[in-house]
């Protein structure tokens, strides 16, 4: 079986004084990392790349989105993606794992900004040129400041990825019109939903099991998804089981049945019928569109 490579942060941030942090050059990143990089991979930490130049297309969970000057790129730990180019790029790509960001001693969240707020918000900002110039600055700024030993490097380094995600955010929120804010409170349920989901969507499917697991009804549950990401808790537990049998259906070289086993299914027409209802191909057709 060929799992999908995971890529730690410190593969990566190779630095004596390791700080679950890193930024580069986007040349000099591919660069360095071209082994690590060359098929689909996921990683350990969130991702935040500026395309200045260069085209292409970059695949996060089976979507393809177009790279272009002024793509903006946000991943999450756990995704799957892979990079293709068609003209050389150039750009700034920084990394850090959630605990660099989430210090026990501040308040700030990750779920606080849009692109890490919802999965229905897509993870691309186009930016505009002038847009570029006014970020680029902050790219620069830390980078240096990575480079260097000064006092409090790792809280400047913070605060410069909070004035960061803050003025993307500004230009992500008006761009995309379709977008659901979720509330604080609400945001908090989903992301202990996910967490929950994460480690139990291969053997439980039922939304009663997710719900009394958050000391809520079934019926209050389902009422938060639909509000905040406009989907049912169903939709959500779903919607996670097809894309891992996507992700092993591509990556790995078990059959279809043994897959579906895998993933709570012991009956494989059930889960084939359950694959064609979400995606609207069967699982074998997929693995031939593949």
């Amino acid at each position: 079986m060929n799992e999908i490579p995971i890529i730690d942060i410190h593969q990566v941030e190779k630095t004596e004084n390791a700080t679950n942090f890193h930024i580069n050059s986007l040349n000099k990143h591919l660069k360095e990392n071209e082994e690590k990089f060359a098929a689909s991979h996921k990683h350990n930490f969130f991702i935040c790349v500026l395309f200045t130049k260069g085209s292409g297309n970059h695949q996060i969970d089976f979507h393809t989105y177009a790279i272009q000057p002024g793509s903006v790129f946000f991943i999450k730990p756990g995704q799957t993606h892979h990079w293709e180019f068609k003209t050389q790029p150039e750009g700034y790509i920084f990394l850090h794992t959630q605990d660099f960001y989430e210090n026990p001693y501040l308040k700030e969240k990750l779920n606080q900004f849009p692109f890490y707020n919802s999965t229905k918000n897509p993870p691309l900002l186009i930016l505009s040129q002038q847009e570029i110039d006014d970020i680029r600055p902050l790219y620069e700024e830390l980078m240096r400041e990575y480079n260097n030993n000064s006092s409090f490097k790792n809280l400047k380094i913070f605060s410069l990825i909070t004035h960061m995600y803050i003025e993307l955010s500004r230009i992500y929120i008006p761009s995309e019109k379709k977008m659901r804010i979720v509330t604080p409170i609400h945001m908090e349920i989903i992301t202990k939903l996910e967490s929950i989901l994460e480690a139990h969507y291969k053997n439980e499917k039922l939304p009663k099991f997710y719900a009394s697991k958050l000391f809520v009804s079934t019926k209050h549950l389902n009422r938060i998804i639909k509000t905040s990401l406009n989907k049912t808790t169903t939709d959500l537990i779903t919607d996670r089981v097809v894309l891992e049998a996507k992700r092993l259906m591509v990556h790995s070289k078990n059959s279809l049945t043994t897959i579906s086993h895998e993933l709570g299914y012991q009956d494989y027409a059930y889960f084939s019928r359950v694959f064609k209802r979400k995606t609207g191909i069967s699982p074998k057709k997929f693995i031939k569109v593949m």
